[in-house]
């Protein structure tokens, strides 16, 4: 789609023992996306391709529709990336600023990079942060730096917002907290963000899409409705999977299982015609963390 803040296709980084191959990924406007996997699966690779630190070997890199891969002929300048930099508000998976620089002090550096940037509401996030203004970033906890590091990237007033695992080091109710300003970023449905997390409970609150890459390459794009709302976890005994198998109701090998000491639990695409189809055995919600479990750590069926 034209529209897309991120439209990634076919993107490849080789390294030394990993390769990123012919990925891709698009963030839409208005729409939350998360991005998933075990660590060493690709992600930070690509958001690094992404913005622009690491160079990849093929494939296109779209962002508001302006071609930023220099794989591609198409490839706007320095300059005009620059200014579509301006667009985007990263968090890193740790706080990036000098230990020695005060939360004001982040602000004034704010101030001499982004052109838009809002000092009254980079004030107002770091009060509703909790985040003393004459505090060193090296009395901040990881939690307060994730904090800090989100307020910086909100308050140059992005259109898209790229975090790396931001709730990570937060409790409970202040991941909370950050979910509830992400959400509120995309209600201009100009908006979008695109949030790597391992914390997947966050993403089934927030999130309208989950993008799973594994060993480079991607798994599945799946909106969470389809995870969390539509698929299912059968309890199976060894009669339930042989009249699963005996049934022909699924395609061989494209029914992922894992077993315990009492039953082996199948993972199935569709709960309630799973129900309808077999109501002697179980079937219950699955969880973003069980879909992925039982999609890379699963066996065929």
């Amino acid at each position: 789609m034209q529209n897309e803040l991120i439209a990634i296709t076919g993107l490849t980084k080789r390294y030394q023992g990993f390769a990123l191959s012919d990925f891709s990924l698009s963030v839409e406007p208005g729409s939350i996306v998360g991005f998933v996997g075990a660590n060493g699966a690709g992600k930070t690779t690509t958001i690094k391709c992404l913005l622009g630190t690491v160079f990849p070997d093929q494939g296109s890199i779209r962002i508001f529709g302006q071609e930023t891969s220099p794989c591609s002929p198409a490839c706007i300048g320095h300059g005009a990336r620059a200014a579509l930099m301006q667009d985007v508000g990263y968090v890193p998976d740790t706080c990036a600023f000098p230990d020695d620089c005060t939360v004001e002090g982040v602000g004034r550096i704010g101030a001499g990079l982004f052109a838009r940037w809002n000092g009254v509401r980079y004030a107002s996030l770091c009060k509703g942060f909790d985040l003393e203004g004459r505090k060193k970033i090296k009395e901040l906890s990881r939690g307060m730096g994730m904090k800090l590091s989100l307020a910086f990237a909100l308050a140059h007033e992005p259109r898209l917002l790229v975090l790396d695992e931001a709730t990570a080091g937060l409790d409970p109710l202040a991941r909370d907290e950050v979910l509830g300003v992400i959400r509120e970023f995309v209600s201009d449905d100009d908006r979008g963000v695109l949030v790597s997390s391992h914390i997947t409970s966050d993403l089934e609150k927030a999130a309208d899409r989950i993008v799973c890459i594994d060993a480079g390459q991607l798994v599945f794009d799946l909106a969470v409705d389809e995870i969390t709302d539509l698929a299912g976890v059968a309890h199976c005994r060894a009669a339930d999977l042989e009249a699963l198998a005996m049934s022909r109701a699924f395609d061989p090998g494209s029914l992922r299982m894992r077993r315990d000491a009492y039953a082996t639990q199948v993972l199935v695409p569709n709960r309630f015609e799973f129900a309808e189809a077999f109501p002697e055995i179980a079937v219950d919600r699955v969880s973003i963390d069980d879909y992925l479990s039982f999609v890379l750590k699963g066996e065929q069926l």
